[in-house]
């Protein structure tokens, strides 16, 4: 490689990844417990627990809804969900009003046998984390400012990949030069490590730019896909009384057979229109049960009204969302992302050591330069 083509790269390379860093860092730092979310809220008390049921029949979907409004009186529902991965819990989120702002509804699990309340969802220390790492409490604006510092992460990766190309060439890979300064040892551990972790890095850097774009997301695919689907409802007023919930999940599956409810959005809610029941329909194997299909029913009736795949943009954010965090293996993969995490700290902590102690040495040469071209009093 040209001099002169190394000299760009490093360029490239340096600001990247100065322009990024402190932005990387928090992302790093705060990813690191949403890694263990679940098992960090249960140790904190945070989680709910479903009832010990002896092969009890679970609950009726509305009598569940029931339960929801009367524990938030004066609210309206927006979704009711099933966690797949707790079966025994069923998920009510409750706002002011149907299409009432995220930050104002109020989470509460439901025993899925009993309907009991078992309290709220999304409280405790963790939501902070989880706000600093998804928008650092700047809403939107946050979200996409963090999805520009991912992508510069990226191209600071793959900078970082050419320059160390050329490098390997006069060293072994994985050569420490224990006996030179501490900055070239320094310098031999950054390139190391960031081999070693840039599929990592540039897996999880770039499904955390795709998930920032969410709602961009849903927003396309609400002005495209949803208003073809809702289009015969044009013009008429939204229903005075909405269908029984037993009703809309009965019809729901029926009408996506061999897939089983992830959430329900109620009519005028930001996932359907003012006139529909959107039932979000899952698969049961591992990647399947990732993507979801949406099955529109009328609101007042129940009937089936459409149901598509999602476009291929939405199937993408559905498969990052959960590949960032590591949520496909269980334990063993959540222990190799928070290690891989770790790893990716020290090569950005690395990298801010590596900057600053080149700086000061050339500061120190130029001030040895100047020394030298002054001339000293008689």
């Amino acid at each position: 490689m040209k001099a002169r083509t190394v000299r760009l790269w490093s360029v490239v390379h340096i600001w990247t990844s100065l322009i990024s860093t402190l932005f990387l860092l928090l992302l790093c730092l705060t990813g690191l417990p949403l890694i263990f979310h679940h098992e960090i809220d249960e140790l904190l008390g945070y989680a709910p627990q479903p009832e010990a049921h002896a092969s009890a029949a679970h609950a009726t979907p509305q009598r569940v809804a029931d339960a929801a409004l009367a524990a938030d009186r004066g609210r309206v529902l927006q979704y009711v969900s099933w966690d797949k991965d707790e079966p025994g819990i069923v998920m009510a989120f409750t706002n002011s009003a149907p299409d009432g702002a995220p930050d104002n509804a109020t989470v509460r699990a439901f025993d899925a046998v009993s309907s009991k309340l078992l309290g709220p969802v999304g409280v405790g220390p963790m939501l902070i984390v989880l706000k600093l790492h998804t928008d650092m409490f700047a809403g939107q604006a946050g979200k996409l400012f963090l999805g520009a510092m991912g992508l510069l992460f990226a191209v600071a990766i793959i900078s970082g990949v050419v320059l160390y190309w050329p490098f390997t060439r006069r060293l072994r890979f994985a050569t420490i030069r224990d006996s030179a300064s501490r900055r070239v040892v320094w310098l031999d551990w950054h390139n190391l490590i960031g081999v070693v972790t840039v599929a990592w890095a540039l897996v999880v850097g770039l499904t955390g730019v795709v998930n920032t774009w969410a709602e961009l997301m849903l927003n396309q695919w609400k002005a495209t896909e949803l208003a073809s689907m809702v289009a015969p409802y044009a013009g008429k007023p939204p229903p005075t009384h909405l269908a029984s919930l037993d009703v809309v999940v009965a019809r729901a599956r029926q009408a996506a057979s061999g897939m089983e409810i992830a959430f329900i959005a109620f009519p005028g809610t930001p996932f359907t229109s003012s006139h529909h029941f959107a039932a979000f329909m899952r698969g049961d194997t591992p990647l399947t049960s990732r993507l979801l299909k949406p099955v529109l029913l009328d609101g007042e009736t129940g009937e089936v009204a459409d149901s598509r795949a999602l476009p291929m943009y939405l199937q993408a954010l559905l498969i990052s969302q959960p590949l960032h965090f590591g949520d496909y293996g269980g334990m063993p993969l959540k222990v190799i992302w928070a290690a891989l995490d770790v790893l990716t700290i020290i090569v950005i902590g690395s990298g801010l050591y590596l900057w600053l102690a080149r700086r000061r040495r050339r500061g120190a040469a130029r001030v040895n330069a100047f020394a030298k071209r002054t001339p000293v009093p008689s």
